[in-house]
């Protein structure tokens, strides 16, 4: 892959972080200086070192995916802040410690197939597209859908495939996943999920109501261990986890 530089609606940060992208997937090309640079290495060491996340690899994506391009512009500014904000449609992007503590217990080596429940804004995906071989990430909300599509897009993320639907019954035509991640609190597992999972996979997801845990599901031999590793607070899971009918597919949404 070779450096490229190209105008995107937020400039020369936009054209910046493209080229990290690049560094971290390739290795070797240099680019513009990223002006948010800082402010990532700060969150790294601050927010996610010091508080216990040690894979390198973690680490390193944080500090290069540029979580910035994947809020509100007038979020913008509280970007690399030790919280969530909100990206519209109700929704937020996790706190960065978070993010980054999901993706840890995932153990992911860069040669797994990873699927994503709930894109989001799509940076949680972009963090995973730089520590595995493939992403496969649905989100309900067609709206929320189609922004990751641009962001992941114009950062040139490539080894991702996107999809509009209820997430409950996964992605079977993809399965087995190596890993799967659950962004949205289901009160109960989804058993479609649980029959996704490669042997010796493991599942990171929420579950609760008002009350949430994050556990850790690990598939072995003909059964399933699972633990609890935080307490955590994530928007609910709709559509058919909460009993209700999949929404209508958006024709313009990506596939």
């Amino acid at each position: 892959m070779r450096c490229v530089q190209e105008r995107h609606p937020r400039g020369a940060a936009a054209a910046a972080a493209l080229a990290a992208m690049v560094v971290l997937h390739a290795g070797g090309c240099q680019g513009p200086a990223d002006p948010m640079q800082k402010k990532r290495n700060d969150m790294v060491e601050r927010q996610i070192a010091a508080r216990g996340i040690r894979d390198p690899r973690v680490l390193e994506a944080m500090r290069t995916v540029p979580r910035h391009l994947f809020v509100p512009l007038a979020e913008e500014a509280s970007a690399y802040d030790d919280r969530p904000l909100p990206i519209g449609s109700g929704q937020t992007i996790s706190q960065p410690y978070v993010v980054a503590f999901m993706a840890e217990q995932l153990r992911l080596t860069g040669k797994e197939k990873v699927l994503e429940i709930g894109t989001g804004s799509g940076y949680s995906t972009a963090i995973l597209a730089a520590l595995a071989t493939k992403v496969f990430s649905i989100e309900i909300r067609p709206e929320l859908s189609r922004q990751a599509k641009e962001h992941l897009e114009k950062l040139g993320v490539k080894n991702v495939e996107l999809k509009a639907a209820d997430g409950y019954r996964g992605w079977p035509e993809e399965a087995p996943f190596d890993a799967i991640l659950v962004t949205a609190a289901p009160e109960r597992i989804p058993p479609p999920l649980l029959e996704q999972l490669a042997p010796e996979g493991r599942m990171v997801i929420p579950v609760g109501a008002f009350y949430q845990e994050l556990k850790v599901i690990k598939r072995q031999g003909g059964g399933y261990s699972e633990k609890s590793v935080l307490p955590v607070r994530f928007v609910p899971f709709v559509g058919e986890a909460e009993g209700a009918p999949p929404p209508a597919r958006d024709p313009g949404a990506s596939r």
